[in-house]
Protein backbone atom coordinates (compact mmCIF):
# COMPACT_ATOMS: atom_id res chain seq x y z
CA UNK A 1 0.00 0.00 0.00
CA UNK A 2 1.41 3.20 -0.87
CA UNK A 3 1.86 5.36 1.95
CA UNK A 4 0.19 8.88 1.93
CA UNK A 5 2.05 12.17 2.91
CA UNK A 6 0.37 16.15 3.87
CA UNK A 7 2.44 18.39 2.18
CA UNK A 8 2.22 22.29 2.55
CA UNK A 9 4.25 22.87 -0.44
CA UNK A 10 3.05 23.77 -3.79
CA UNK A 11 4.22 24.63 -7.44
CA UNK A 12 7.85 25.62 -8.34
CA UNK A 13 7.99 25.37 -4.18
CA UNK A 14 7.43 21.52 -3.87
CA UNK A 15 9.45 20.95 -7.33
CA UNK A 16 12.49 22.89 -5.96
CA UNK A 17 12.09 20.12 -2.97
CA UNK A 18 14.92 17.52 -3.98
CA UNK A 19 12.99 15.27 -0.98
CA UNK A 20 9.48 15.65 -1.91
CA UNK A 21 9.99 16.65 -5.66
CA UNK A 22 9.00 13.17 -7.43
CA UNK A 23 9.50 14.81 -11.09
CA UNK A 24 6.89 13.54 -14.07
CA UNK A 25 5.87 10.79 -11.06
CA UNK A 26 3.22 13.28 -9.86
CA UNK A 27 -0.03 11.80 -10.42
CA UNK A 28 -2.82 13.80 -12.62
CA UNK A 29 -4.65 14.07 -9.12
CA UNK A 30 -1.26 15.66 -7.70
CA UNK A 31 -0.71 18.14 -10.49
CA UNK A 32 -3.82 19.47 -10.07
CA UNK A 33 -4.06 19.62 -6.01
CA UNK A 34 -0.15 21.24 -6.21
CA UNK A 35 -0.63 23.77 -9.07
CA UNK A 36 1.67 21.54 -11.12
CA UNK A 37 -0.09 22.12 -14.67
CA UNK A 38 2.23 24.09 -17.20
CA UNK A 39 5.84 23.21 -15.01
CA UNK A 40 5.36 19.60 -15.99
CA UNK A 41 5.44 18.17 -19.20
CA UNK A 42 2.62 16.06 -19.66
CA UNK A 43 3.71 12.63 -19.51
CA UNK A 44 3.18 10.84 -16.16
CA UNK A 45 6.37 8.32 -14.95
CA UNK A 46 6.72 5.81 -12.85
CA UNK A 47 9.97 5.38 -10.14
CA UNK A 48 10.46 2.03 -12.47
CA UNK A 49 10.37 4.33 -15.61
CA UNK A 50 12.60 7.25 -14.42
CA UNK A 51 15.16 4.88 -13.14
CA UNK A 52 15.85 3.75 -16.24
CA UNK A 53 15.93 6.87 -18.42
CA UNK A 54 18.44 7.67 -15.58
CA UNK A 55 20.77 4.97 -16.33
CA UNK A 56 20.30 4.85 -20.15
CA UNK A 57 21.48 8.89 -19.43
CA UNK A 58 24.39 7.75 -17.18
CA UNK A 59 25.32 5.44 -19.76
CA UNK A 60 25.73 7.74 -22.65
CA UNK A 61 28.30 10.07 -20.23
CA UNK A 62 31.40 9.58 -21.27
CA UNK A 63 33.35 9.45 -17.85
CA UNK A 64 33.25 8.32 -14.64
CA UNK A 65 33.43 12.10 -13.04
CA UNK A 66 30.31 13.36 -15.89
CA UNK A 67 28.78 10.80 -14.04
CA UNK A 68 29.17 11.99 -10.95
CA UNK A 69 28.05 15.19 -11.59
CA UNK A 70 24.65 14.08 -13.47
CA UNK A 71 24.36 12.18 -9.72
CA UNK A 72 24.71 15.26 -7.79
CA UNK A 73 22.43 17.27 -9.70
CA UNK A 74 19.90 14.16 -9.58
CA UNK A 75 20.53 14.24 -5.47
CA UNK A 76 20.02 18.11 -5.22
CA UNK A 77 16.62 17.69 -7.89
CA UNK A 78 15.14 14.55 -6.78
CA UNK A 79 16.68 12.71 -3.70
CA UNK A 80 13.87 9.86 -4.20
CA UNK A 81 14.70 8.57 -7.55
CA UNK A 82 18.92 9.38 -7.31
CA UNK A 83 18.36 6.78 -3.95
CA UNK A 84 16.84 4.61 -5.99
CA UNK A 85 19.27 4.36 -8.61
CA UNK A 86 22.48 3.79 -5.67
CA UNK A 87 20.21 0.64 -3.80
CA UNK A 88 18.79 -1.36 -7.29
CA UNK A 89 22.70 -0.54 -9.04
CA UNK A 90 24.50 -0.21 -6.00
CA UNK A 91 27.58 -1.99 -7.39
CA UNK A 92 27.88 0.42 -10.10
CA UNK A 93 27.21 3.60 -8.65
CA UNK A 94 29.13 3.44 -4.91
CA UNK A 95 32.40 4.36 -7.41
CA UNK A 96 30.61 7.13 -8.97
CA UNK A 97 29.45 8.59 -6.03
CA UNK A 98 32.10 7.95 -3.37
CA UNK A 99 35.55 6.65 -3.91
CA UNK A 100 37.44 6.93 -6.64
CA UNK A 101 35.38 9.27 -8.71
CA UNK A 102 34.83 11.32 -5.21
CA UNK A 103 38.22 12.23 -5.23
CA UNK A 104 38.43 14.08 -8.50
CA UNK A 105 35.37 15.67 -7.63
CA UNK A 106 36.84 17.04 -4.94
CA UNK A 107 39.26 18.62 -6.49
CA UNK A 108 37.01 19.80 -9.19
CA UNK A 109 34.31 21.45 -6.27
CA UNK A 110 34.40 24.60 -7.35
CA UNK A 111 33.48 24.06 -11.48
CA UNK A 112 30.99 21.72 -10.30
CA UNK A 113 29.48 23.48 -7.04
CA UNK A 114 25.71 24.29 -8.37
CA UNK A 115 23.25 24.62 -5.29
CA UNK A 116 23.74 24.75 -1.40
CA UNK A 117 23.78 21.10 0.03
CA UNK A 118 24.48 21.29 3.54
CA UNK A 119 27.08 23.59 5.62
CA UNK A 120 29.92 25.77 5.30
CA UNK A 121 30.57 27.22 8.68
CA UNK A 122 33.99 29.32 7.58
CA UNK A 123 36.41 31.00 10.26
CA UNK A 124 35.87 34.31 9.44
CA UNK A 125 31.73 33.85 10.15
CA UNK A 126 32.31 32.20 13.33
CA UNK A 127 30.61 34.42 15.50
CA UNK A 128 27.17 33.88 13.48
CA UNK A 129 27.91 29.46 13.40
CA UNK A 130 24.81 29.47 16.13
CA UNK A 131 22.43 31.29 14.08
CA UNK A 132 23.01 29.37 11.14
CA UNK A 133 22.39 25.78 12.66
CA UNK A 134 19.36 27.32 14.32
CA UNK A 135 17.59 27.10 10.55
CA UNK A 136 14.22 25.34 11.62
CA UNK A 137 15.02 23.38 8.21
CA UNK A 138 17.25 21.01 10.17
CA UNK A 139 14.78 20.32 13.18
CA UNK A 140 15.32 16.96 12.06
CA UNK A 141 18.97 15.96 11.49
CA UNK A 142 20.76 13.12 13.50
CA UNK A 143 23.51 12.62 12.11
CA UNK A 144 26.31 15.12 10.73
CA UNK A 145 29.71 14.30 8.80
CA UNK A 146 32.09 17.00 9.03
CA UNK A 147 35.94 17.80 7.83
CA UNK A 148 37.91 20.90 7.16
CA UNK A 149 39.09 19.20 4.22
CA UNK A 150 42.90 19.06 4.99
CA UNK A 151 43.07 15.70 4.09
CA UNK A 152 41.32 14.42 1.55
CA UNK A 153 41.88 10.80 0.95
CA UNK A 154 45.47 10.57 -0.25
CA UNK A 155 45.06 13.90 -2.19
CA UNK A 156 46.06 16.23 0.34
CA UNK A 157 44.74 19.63 1.38
CA UNK A 158 41.54 20.43 -1.09
CA UNK A 159 39.86 23.08 1.14
CA UNK A 160 36.23 23.57 0.73
CA UNK A 161 35.90 21.17 -1.81
CA UNK A 162 36.72 18.69 0.59
CA UNK A 163 32.71 19.33 1.09
CA UNK A 164 32.13 16.07 -1.36
CA UNK A 165 33.42 13.79 0.96
CA UNK A 166 30.35 14.30 3.54
CA UNK A 167 27.72 14.62 1.19
CA UNK A 168 29.14 11.14 -0.38
CA UNK A 169 29.44 9.68 3.04
CA UNK A 170 26.04 10.83 3.81
CA UNK A 171 24.75 8.99 0.65
CA UNK A 172 25.94 5.82 1.82
CA UNK A 173 24.42 5.92 5.12
CA UNK A 174 21.21 6.66 3.47
CA UNK A 175 21.97 3.81 0.94
CA UNK A 176 23.30 1.55 2.80
CA UNK A 177 21.82 1.47 6.53
CA UNK A 178 18.29 3.57 5.00
CA UNK A 179 18.99 6.49 7.48
CA UNK A 180 16.35 8.85 6.00
CA UNK A 181 18.24 11.54 3.92
CA UNK A 182 15.88 14.69 5.64
CA UNK A 183 18.17 13.36 8.86
CA UNK A 184 21.65 13.83 7.70
CA UNK A 185 23.70 16.92 7.34
CA UNK A 186 26.92 17.49 6.18
CA UNK A 187 29.49 20.30 7.18
CA UNK A 188 32.38 21.40 6.33
CA UNK A 189 34.20 23.35 8.60
CA UNK A 190 36.27 26.25 6.26
CA UNK A 191 38.89 27.13 8.26
CA UNK A 192 41.65 28.42 5.17
CA UNK A 193 43.65 26.53 3.14
CA UNK A 194 47.51 25.56 2.34
CA UNK A 195 46.56 24.68 -1.33
CA UNK A 196 48.24 27.20 -3.37
CA UNK A 197 46.48 26.11 -6.31
CA UNK A 198 43.40 26.69 -4.47
CA UNK A 199 44.44 29.82 -3.11
CA UNK A 200 45.41 31.30 -6.44
CA UNK A 201 42.65 29.92 -8.12
CA UNK A 202 39.93 33.27 -8.97
CA UNK A 203 36.96 30.03 -9.27
CA UNK A 204 37.78 28.85 -5.89
CA UNK A 205 34.85 29.07 -3.70
CA UNK A 206 36.36 29.11 -0.08
CA UNK A 207 37.73 31.47 2.56
CA UNK A 208 40.71 31.94 0.54
CA UNK A 209 43.30 32.53 3.23
CA UNK A 210 45.87 30.04 4.67
CA UNK A 211 45.07 27.68 7.33
CA UNK A 212 44.24 28.82 10.72
CA UNK A 213 46.12 26.80 13.40
CA UNK A 214 46.93 26.26 16.94
CA UNK A 215 44.46 28.03 19.68
CA UNK A 216 42.83 29.34 16.76
CA UNK A 217 41.97 26.61 15.35
CA UNK A 218 41.01 24.76 18.81
CA UNK A 219 38.96 27.23 19.55
CA UNK A 220 37.11 27.28 16.65
CA UNK A 221 36.43 23.64 16.99
CA UNK A 222 35.31 23.79 20.41
CA UNK A 223 32.67 26.36 19.37
CA UNK A 224 31.61 24.33 16.60
CA UNK A 225 30.94 21.14 19.18
CA UNK A 226 29.47 23.34 21.45
CA UNK A 227 27.10 24.72 19.03
CA UNK A 228 26.31 21.19 17.97
CA UNK A 229 25.26 19.80 21.25
CA UNK A 230 23.32 22.87 22.11
CA UNK A 231 21.81 22.62 18.58
CA UNK A 232 20.86 19.04 19.07
CA UNK A 233 22.00 16.79 22.21
CA UNK A 234 21.62 13.52 20.82
CA UNK A 235 23.53 13.77 17.46
CA UNK A 236 25.91 11.48 15.97
CA UNK A 237 28.78 13.38 14.59
CA UNK A 238 30.96 12.04 12.40
CA UNK A 239 34.75 13.38 11.87
CA UNK A 240 36.08 12.74 8.33
CA UNK A 241 39.14 13.20 6.43
CA UNK A 242 40.83 15.81 9.27
CA UNK A 243 45.15 16.23 9.07
CA UNK A 244 46.84 13.51 11.18
CA UNK A 245 47.89 16.23 13.13
CA UNK A 246 44.03 17.07 14.47
CA UNK A 247 42.55 13.88 13.73
CA UNK A 248 43.55 11.89 16.94
CA UNK A 249 43.39 14.79 19.30
CA UNK A 250 39.96 16.11 18.60
CA UNK A 251 38.34 12.07 18.77
CA UNK A 252 40.33 12.18 22.29
CA UNK A 253 38.76 15.14 23.13
CA UNK A 254 35.11 15.13 22.25
CA UNK A 255 34.73 11.42 22.46
CA UNK A 256 33.61 11.71 25.96
CA UNK A 257 31.81 14.45 25.70
CA UNK A 258 29.33 13.36 23.21
CA UNK A 259 28.43 10.31 20.66
CA UNK A 260 31.51 11.02 18.19
CA UNK A 261 33.35 8.82 16.41
CA UNK A 262 36.49 9.18 13.59
CA UNK A 263 35.70 7.22 10.49
CA UNK A 264 39.65 7.37 9.20
CA UNK A 265 40.54 6.12 12.58
CA UNK A 266 37.38 3.88 13.59
CA UNK A 267 35.95 2.90 10.92
CA UNK A 268 38.98 2.29 8.84
CA UNK A 269 40.14 0.09 11.65
CA UNK A 270 36.86 -2.20 12.09
CA UNK A 271 36.39 -3.05 8.29
CA UNK A 272 40.47 -4.08 8.33
CA UNK A 273 39.88 -5.60 11.24
CA UNK A 274 36.63 -7.75 10.09
CA UNK A 275 38.93 -8.41 6.95
CA UNK A 276 41.47 -10.23 8.31
CA UNK A 277 39.12 -12.18 11.16
CA UNK A 278 37.98 -13.32 8.40
CA UNK A 279 41.07 -14.66 6.55
CA UNK A 280 41.91 -15.97 10.06
CA UNK A 281 38.73 -18.00 10.72
CA UNK A 282 39.00 -19.71 7.07
CA UNK A 283 42.43 -21.27 8.62
CA UNK A 284 41.89 -21.39 12.21
CA UNK A 285 44.35 -18.86 12.49
CA UNK A 286 44.91 -16.50 15.48
CA UNK A 287 45.90 -13.49 14.99
CA UNK A 288 48.30 -13.09 18.25
CA UNK A 289 50.52 -15.73 15.99
CA UNK A 290 50.89 -13.50 13.01
CA UNK A 291 53.49 -10.17 12.23
CA UNK A 292 51.85 -7.37 10.97
CA UNK A 293 53.36 -4.23 9.15
CA UNK A 294 52.18 -1.59 8.75
CA UNK A 295 52.88 0.99 5.56
CA UNK A 296 52.03 4.17 7.00
CA UNK A 297 52.08 5.34 10.77
CA UNK A 298 49.18 8.29 10.68
CA UNK A 299 46.23 7.94 12.55
CA UNK A 300 44.47 5.32 10.14
CA UNK A 301 47.60 2.78 10.55
CA UNK A 302 47.60 3.30 14.30
CA UNK A 303 44.21 3.00 14.73
CA UNK A 304 44.22 -0.01 12.39
CA UNK A 305 46.98 -1.42 15.19
CA UNK A 306 45.08 -0.45 18.16
CA UNK A 307 42.17 -2.79 17.05
CA UNK A 308 44.33 -5.56 15.85
CA UNK A 309 46.32 -5.41 18.97
CA UNK A 310 42.83 -5.49 21.34
CA UNK A 311 42.25 -8.76 19.04
CA UNK A 312 45.49 -10.29 20.39
CA UNK A 313 44.87 -9.34 23.86
CA UNK A 314 40.74 -10.96 23.74
CA UNK A 315 42.85 -14.01 22.04
CA UNK A 316 44.81 -14.35 25.47
CA UNK A 317 47.86 -12.16 24.49
CA UNK A 318 50.01 -10.07 26.91
CA UNK A 319 49.94 -6.17 25.81
CA UNK A 320 54.34 -6.96 25.91
CA UNK A 321 53.30 -9.92 23.45
CA UNK A 322 50.96 -8.62 21.26
CA UNK A 323 52.76 -5.37 20.58
CA UNK A 324 56.08 -7.72 19.30
CA UNK A 325 53.74 -8.30 16.54
CA UNK A 326 53.61 -5.11 15.27
CA UNK A 327 56.02 -3.16 12.66
CA UNK A 328 54.83 0.44 11.78
CA UNK A 329 57.30 2.30 9.35
CA UNK A 330 56.31 5.79 7.80
CA UNK A 331 58.23 8.06 4.81
CA UNK A 332 61.34 8.02 7.51
CA UNK A 333 61.19 3.86 8.17
CA UNK A 334 60.83 1.54 10.81
CA UNK A 335 59.05 3.22 14.00
CA UNK A 336 61.70 3.11 16.91
CA UNK A 337 62.41 4.50 20.34
CA UNK A 338 63.07 7.54 20.93
CA UNK A 339 62.66 9.18 17.26
CA UNK A 340 61.69 13.15 17.41
CA UNK A 341 58.52 13.74 16.43
CA UNK A 342 56.57 10.66 17.30
CA UNK A 343 52.80 11.04 18.97
CA UNK A 344 51.49 8.82 21.93
CA UNK A 345 49.89 6.34 19.40
CA UNK A 346 52.96 5.87 17.27
CA UNK A 347 55.15 5.86 20.64
CA UNK A 348 53.15 2.87 21.71
CA UNK A 349 54.04 0.83 18.66
CA UNK A 350 57.58 2.01 18.50
CA UNK A 351 60.70 -1.29 18.05
CA UNK A 352 62.77 -1.13 21.10
CA UNK A 353 64.65 -4.02 19.93
CA UNK A 354 66.06 -2.28 16.39
CA UNK A 355 68.31 0.48 17.33
CA UNK A 356 67.94 3.88 15.59
CA UNK A 357 68.94 3.28 12.61
CA UNK A 358 67.28 3.44 9.29
CA UNK A 359 65.15 0.66 7.82
CA UNK A 360 63.42 -0.05 4.83
CA UNK A 361 59.97 -1.47 4.59
CA UNK A 362 61.93 -4.98 2.50
CA UNK A 363 64.17 -4.88 5.42
CA UNK A 364 61.51 -5.27 7.55
CA UNK A 365 59.58 -8.08 5.82
CA UNK A 366 62.41 -9.95 5.58
CA UNK A 367 64.01 -9.75 8.94
CA UNK A 368 60.46 -10.29 10.92
CA UNK A 369 58.64 -12.57 8.45
CA UNK A 370 55.79 -10.86 7.83
CA UNK A 371 52.48 -12.99 7.11
CA UNK A 372 50.48 -9.63 6.99
CA UNK A 373 51.07 -5.96 5.47
CA UNK A 374 48.62 -3.44 5.47
CA UNK A 375 49.35 0.11 3.22
CA UNK A 376 48.07 3.16 4.32
CA UNK A 377 50.66 5.61 2.80
CA UNK A 378 49.10 7.31 0.47
CA UNK A 379 51.65 6.56 -2.10
CA UNK A 380 51.36 4.68 -4.80
CA UNK A 381 53.41 1.21 -5.92
CA UNK A 382 55.32 0.93 -2.54
CA UNK A 383 54.37 -2.48 -2.34
CA UNK A 384 56.89 -3.97 -5.10
CA UNK A 385 57.64 -7.06 -6.41
CA UNK A 386 60.40 -7.97 -4.35
CA UNK A 387 58.44 -7.04 -1.35
CA UNK A 388 55.32 -9.13 -2.58
CA UNK A 389 57.41 -12.01 -3.20
CA UNK A 390 59.12 -11.81 0.19
CA UNK A 391 55.86 -12.04 2.06
CA UNK A 392 55.48 -15.08 0.01
CA UNK A 393 58.15 -16.58 1.15
CA UNK A 394 56.78 -16.38 4.58
CA UNK A 395 53.59 -18.02 4.65
CA UNK A 396 50.97 -19.91 2.33
CA UNK A 397 48.49 -17.64 2.74
CA UNK A 398 50.15 -14.03 3.00
CA UNK A 399 47.34 -10.99 3.55
CA UNK A 400 48.13 -7.85 1.47
CA UNK A 401 46.25 -4.73 1.92
CA UNK A 402 47.07 -1.91 -0.09
CA UNK A 403 44.17 0.37 1.17
CA UNK A 404 45.26 3.69 0.02
CA UNK A 405 42.93 6.04 -1.88
CA UNK A 406 41.94 6.79 -4.65
CA UNK A 407 42.62 3.85 -6.80
CA UNK A 408 46.12 6.37 -8.33
CA UNK A 409 47.55 5.83 -4.92
CA UNK A 410 47.14 3.10 -4.32
CA UNK A 411 50.59 0.28 -2.76
CA UNK A 412 49.99 -1.87 -5.67
CA UNK A 413 47.30 -3.29 -8.11
CA UNK A 414 45.28 -6.34 -6.66
CA UNK A 415 46.55 -8.13 -10.44
CA UNK A 416 50.58 -7.53 -9.50
CA UNK A 417 50.19 -9.01 -5.86
CA UNK A 418 48.50 -12.03 -7.49
CA UNK A 419 51.02 -12.43 -10.24
CA UNK A 420 54.05 -11.82 -7.72
CA UNK A 421 52.56 -13.93 -5.28
CA UNK A 422 51.77 -16.87 -7.25
CA UNK A 423 48.01 -16.72 -6.45
CA UNK A 424 48.34 -17.27 -3.01
CA UNK A 425 48.00 -13.35 -1.71
CA UNK A 426 44.78 -12.59 -0.11
CA UNK A 427 44.40 -8.97 -1.00
CA UNK A 428 41.93 -6.38 -0.16
CA UNK A 429 41.65 -3.05 -1.41
CA UNK A 430 40.71 0.71 -0.31
CA UNK A 431 39.34 1.78 -3.77
CA UNK A 432 37.57 -0.64 -6.01
CA UNK A 433 39.28 -2.63 -8.91
CA UNK A 434 38.06 -4.52 -11.76
CA UNK A 435 37.75 -8.45 -11.00
CA UNK A 436 40.63 -11.20 -11.49
CA UNK A 437 41.11 -14.35 -13.70
CA UNK A 438 42.47 -16.77 -11.43
CA UNK A 439 42.71 -20.54 -12.64
CA UNK A 440 39.84 -19.71 -15.12
CA UNK A 441 37.58 -18.29 -12.99
CA UNK A 442 36.41 -14.35 -12.26
CA UNK A 443 37.36 -13.35 -8.65
CA UNK A 444 35.64 -9.83 -7.50
CA UNK A 445 38.71 -8.00 -5.70
CA UNK A 446 37.41 -7.10 -1.68
CA UNK A 447 37.87 -3.18 -1.04
CA UNK A 448 38.32 -2.73 3.00
CA UNK A 449 35.53 0.21 2.40
CA UNK A 450 34.45 1.44 5.76
CA UNK A 451 30.84 1.60 3.93
CA UNK A 452 30.97 -1.62 5.70
CA UNK A 453 30.94 -0.38 8.85
CA UNK A 454 29.86 3.38 9.30
CA UNK A 455 26.44 3.47 7.92
CA UNK A 456 25.61 0.31 9.89
CA UNK A 457 26.92 1.71 12.97
CA UNK A 458 25.12 5.12 12.44
CA UNK A 459 22.00 3.11 12.34
CA UNK A 460 22.65 1.47 15.56
CA UNK A 461 23.70 5.16 17.43
CA UNK A 462 20.08 6.02 16.02
CA UNK A 463 18.08 3.01 17.45
CA UNK A 464 19.70 2.58 20.79
CA UNK A 465 20.01 6.32 21.72
CA UNK A 466 23.65 5.97 22.27
CA UNK A 467 25.17 8.65 24.66
CA UNK A 468 28.92 7.67 23.10
CA UNK A 469 30.86 5.53 20.39
CA UNK A 470 33.12 3.12 22.38
CA UNK A 471 36.06 1.31 21.18
CA UNK A 472 34.65 -2.15 21.69
CA UNK A 473 31.46 -1.12 19.54
CA UNK A 474 33.65 -0.98 16.99
CA UNK A 475 35.39 -4.20 17.81
CA UNK A 476 31.68 -5.51 17.78
CA UNK A 477 31.20 -4.08 14.37
CA UNK A 478 34.59 -5.93 12.98
CA UNK A 479 33.07 -9.08 14.39
CA UNK A 480 29.90 -8.76 13.15
CA UNK A 481 30.80 -7.76 9.36
CA UNK A 482 33.31 -10.88 9.55
CA UNK A 483 30.49 -13.10 10.33
CA UNK A 484 29.28 -12.18 6.89
CA UNK A 485 32.72 -13.14 5.13
CA UNK A 486 31.70 -15.47 2.39
CA UNK A 487 35.40 -17.31 2.75
CA UNK A 488 34.11 -19.07 5.93
CA UNK A 489 32.30 -21.56 3.92
CA UNK A 490 33.96 -21.39 0.55
CA UNK A 491 37.72 -21.95 0.53
CA UNK A 492 37.81 -19.91 -2.80
CA UNK A 493 35.53 -17.17 -1.49
CA UNK A 494 35.72 -13.12 -0.52
CA UNK A 495 36.94 -11.95 2.79
CA UNK A 496 34.08 -9.57 2.54
CA UNK A 497 30.56 -9.91 1.35
CA UNK A 498 29.89 -7.92 -2.17
CA UNK A 499 28.87 -4.40 -2.02
CA UNK A 500 25.32 -5.38 -3.45
CA UNK A 501 24.70 -6.84 0.26
CA UNK A 502 25.21 -3.94 2.10
CA UNK A 503 21.81 -3.53 3.32
CA UNK A 504 22.41 -6.95 5.25
CA UNK A 505 26.08 -5.90 6.24
CA UNK A 506 24.32 -2.39 7.64
CA UNK A 507 22.03 -4.41 9.45
CA UNK A 508 24.38 -6.86 10.74
CA UNK A 509 26.81 -4.47 11.86
CA UNK A 510 23.91 -1.90 13.59
CA UNK A 511 22.49 -5.31 15.66
CA UNK A 512 26.59 -6.16 16.62
CA UNK A 513 27.20 -2.58 17.62
CA UNK A 514 24.00 -2.18 19.88
CA UNK A 515 24.28 -4.95 21.39
CA UNK A 516 27.98 -4.03 22.50
CA UNK A 517 26.56 -0.23 23.50
CA UNK A 518 23.80 -2.16 25.89
CA UNK A 519 26.46 -4.39 27.62
CA UNK A 520 29.02 -1.30 28.05
CA UNK A 521 26.18 1.05 29.66
CA UNK A 522 26.60 3.62 26.93
CA UNK A 523 22.53 3.33 25.99
CA UNK A 524 19.00 3.06 27.78
CA UNK A 525 18.25 -0.59 28.09
CA UNK A 526 16.20 -2.94 25.47
CA UNK A 527 15.45 -6.08 24.74
CA UNK A 528 16.64 -8.06 21.37
CA UNK A 529 13.31 -7.99 19.97
CA UNK A 530 12.94 -4.03 20.19
CA UNK A 531 16.20 -3.12 18.80
CA UNK A 532 14.84 -5.46 15.88
CA UNK A 533 11.65 -2.97 15.89
CA UNK A 534 13.79 0.09 16.59
CA UNK A 535 16.15 -0.49 13.86
CA UNK A 536 13.71 -1.50 11.28
CA UNK A 537 11.47 1.19 12.08
CA UNK A 538 14.22 3.36 10.74
CA UNK A 539 15.00 2.56 7.90
CA UNK A 540 13.66 4.73 5.02
CA UNK A 541 13.42 3.12 1.59
CA UNK A 542 13.15 5.25 -1.98
CA UNK A 543 9.97 4.92 -3.12
CA UNK A 544 7.23 7.83 -3.51
CA UNK A 545 4.54 8.76 -1.47
CA UNK A 546 0.77 9.89 -2.63
CA UNK A 547 0.76 13.62 -1.79
CA UNK A 548 -2.39 15.25 -0.07
CA UNK A 549 -2.32 18.99 0.61
CA UNK A 550 -2.72 20.32 3.91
Amino acid sequence: MTKTLTVALSGQDLLNHPFLNKGLAFSAEERDAFELHGLLPRAVQSLDEQVEAALKFLDALPSPFARHVHLRELQDTNETLFYALLTRKIDTMLPLVYTPTVGEACQRFSEIWQRPRGLFLSYPERESMEDVLANPDYDDVRVIVVTDGERILGLGDQGAGGMGIPIGKLSLYTTCAGISPDQTLPILLDTGTNNEDLLQNPAYIGWRHERIRGAEYDAFIERFVTAVQTRWPHIALHWEDFSGVNAAPILERYRDRLCTFNDDIQGTAAVTTAAILSANAAHDGKLKDETIVMLGAGSAGVGIANLLLQVMRDEGATEEEALARFYLLDRKGLLVEGRKGSNAGQELFARKDWGDRDIDLETVIRETKASILIGVSGVKGLFTESIVREMAKNCKRPIIFPLSNPTSHSEATPEDIMAWSDERALVSTGSPFPPLDLHGRTHRVDQTNNAYIFPGLGLCLLATGATRVTDSMFMAAARGLASLSPLRSNPDGNLLPPVTQMRKVALAVAEASARQAREDGVCPAFSDEELHERIQSLVWTPDYCAYEKI
